[in-house]
């Protein structure tokens, strides 16, 4: 996937002791989006808008909110997350990504 026409912000998003470091980024229309790697750790990580999460590398295991299993994903597959509410995920395989807002 590409995407022109964006303005990078330059500045590195990095949580949880580095585990996670992403740059925010924004398309023409002014949509916001973050792509960003994440190192093998097992995390939980709180949203405010949806998400969704689009994956380009590597492999996870995913538990949603309100679900009690997690589910294995994987480059090229995505899942969604509800606003305000927290999913937790488990790093197999360093994973890169693309957050997609709103």
């Amino acid at each position: 996937m590409t995407y022109e026409n964006v303005t990078l912000d330059p500045t590195a998003n990095v949580y949880f002791d580095g585990a996670c470091v992403s740059h925010t980024f924004f398309l023409a229309d002014g949509t916001r989006k973050s792509a960003g790697v994440i190192f093998p750790s097992t995390l939980e990580f709180g949203t405010e808008a949806p998400e969704v999460m689009e994956l380009h590398g590597g492999s996870c295991k995913v538990q949603l909110p309100g679900s009690e299993e997690w589910t294995t994903y994987a480059a090229g597959e995505s899942f969604s997350v509800p606003g305000n509410s927290s999913f937790g995920i488990e790093v197999t395989e360093t994973l890169s990504y693309v957050c997609h807002y709103g």
